[in-house]
């Protein structure tokens, strides 16, 4: 299914889908909280409406109540802006429906709770409507005036390296441009599944890249549709190679599914990195990327290491430069990892290595690594030609953890091998903050229809 076609089903949904959907509470009903804005069809047709940018501040103080923004607020004894402590801006993307993005409270929350700093939230929901190719038309003419606000800020104490600027999807691309304009001096910027269409060919000039800021990281989650499948920032995230994410195939919005199963899968992928993103805020465990060529050569365990960045693994969230601590930082490194899929969304890398004697015909191997009622299973197809083979699992506990292994031989589908011998099979989990040794078994004879199990003693240990 195309980008194209999947954009008309979610508009197609207009008229029975609010808001609601996203399931994040809203801001208190206080008259005094400020909200972003809803549009409809009906002023998008009759008014065409014009972009009307405006922002919202929250702090530590104001987590449940935002305030507007402007550079009036600054002089105003009301106002919460505090010149002298970072500043993280979101910038919201595409707004099919016309309904203001609700997730932004919960990710304007986990900010504060993770950094004692200004949010501002840039609501252009009037501009980011319904017809994409008129949004993206639209998208510098945002940037732009954000980066007036950024230099009135600027007069009044602001500092651009404090500015870290978080754009989902198209937003990602507006705070590139905003990056541009004031030429790589902003601090950061993180893209949340940057924008695909009408941005995979485009210029650097017009799209997010790493001159943008001193420092740019990007999630990808949803790259083969909404996503852009091009590394744009220092380092790339790219969840699962970056296109179809674990537990997408089904909607967590259940009561829609009765009326419309497609919803969950046109957004599901795409909205991904924002909730992995806001997840790692929380810091219940570190998400790392592995920097390889291509997701292929990751999933074929050649690629377990970071010491192109010195052997530690750059880390999504808000870790300076994500960890990094070489100088310069490298441009443009693909990064991946595994996760499971829900919240924390972490999970532990499982190098399996396999070596078996020469075969005389191919042949099927399960294999399954099991902890109490934990297991994961990977089948490995066996050909006559090669005899070491390499893969990586994504298992739910540590190496330290795993209490057993199994080996079946399932055999081909028309030729059926006899004896399986494997030399050994070890597992080693990656990244390690230590060189430990592999755990592995020698020698076994797998029999069709038998299966061979061990048994683990081992203890995690504490360093």
């Amino acid at each position: 299914m195309s980008w194209e076609l999947k954009t008309i089903l979610l508009c197609a949904l207009t008229v029975y889908i609010t808001s609601v959907v996203v399931g994040v509470e809203e801001w208190q009903g206080d008259e005094k909280c400020a909200d972003l804005n809803n549009t409809t069809w009906l002023e998008y047709q009759q008014q065409r409406v014009k972009l009307q940018v405006q922002y919202l501040l929250l702090t530590r103080s104001t987590m449940d109540c935002a305030q507007m923004f402007s550079q009036e607020s600054l002089t105003m004894p009301s106002s919460h802006f505090n010149t002298s402590r970072p500043t993280k801006v979101i910038i919201h993307g595409y707004r099919a429906l016309g309904s203001k993005p609700s997730w932004v409270k919960e990710l304007a929350q986990a900010l504060l709770r993770a950094q004692d700093v200004n949010v501002l939230v840039v609501d252009w929901v009037y501009g980011a409507s319904f017809a994409y190719n008129l949004v993206v038309e639209n998208y510098k003419e945002v940037a732009v005036q954000i980066s007036v606000l950024i230099n009135q800020l600027q007069e009044h104490g602001c500092n651009l390296e404090s500015f870290h600027f978080i754009g989902v999807s198209l937003g990602a691309h507006v705070a590139g441009f905003v990056g541009t304009l004031f030429e790589g001096k902003i601090g950061r910027i993180t893209g949340l599944d940057p924008a695909g269409p009408m941005f995979k060919r485009a210029d650097t000039f017009d799209r997010l890249d790493p001159s943008d800021a001193q420092f740019v990281d990007a999630i990808h989650t949803d790259s083969d549709y909404f996503g852009i499948s091009i590394p744009v920032g220092h380092v790339d995230f790219f969840l699962n190679g970056g296109k179809d994410q674990t537990g997408c195939a089904r909607s967590r919005f259940a009561s829609i599914l009765i009326y419309f199963p497609v919803y969950g899968y046109v957004i599901c992928d795409h909205m991904r990195a924002l909730h992995v993103y806001m997840s790692a805020l929380n810091g219940s465990c570190p998400l790392k990327g592995i920097p390889c060529f291509n997701y292929e050569d990751f999933l074929r365990g050649q690629c377990v290491d970071c010491d192109v960045f010195g052997g530690t693994c750059p880390t999504i969230g808000l870790s300076e430069n994500s960890g990094i601590v070489l100088s310069p930082i490298p441009k443009e490194q693909k990064l991946f990892l595994l996760t499971t899929s829900s919240p924390p969304f972490c999970t532990h890398h499982i190098l399996l290595e396999l070596e078996v004697s020469p075969l005389d015909k191919s042949a099927e191997v399960e294999v399954t690594l099991r902890t109490e009622n934990l297991g994961t299973e990977q089948r490995l197809r066996l050909q006559t030609s090669t005899t070491v083979y390499r893969t990586v699992l994504a298992h739910p506990v540590a190496l330290c953890e795993i209490g057993s292994i199994e080996l079946k031989n399932t055999g081909a589908r028309f030729y059926r091998q006899g004896d399986i011998h494997v030399k050994s099979v070890c597992l080693t989990e990656f990244p390690s903050l230590r060189r430990e040794h592999p755990l592995c078994v020698n020698n076994i004879n797998v029999r069709r229809g038998a299966p061979w199990s061990h048994h683990f003693v081992q203890v995690c240990g504490f360093f």
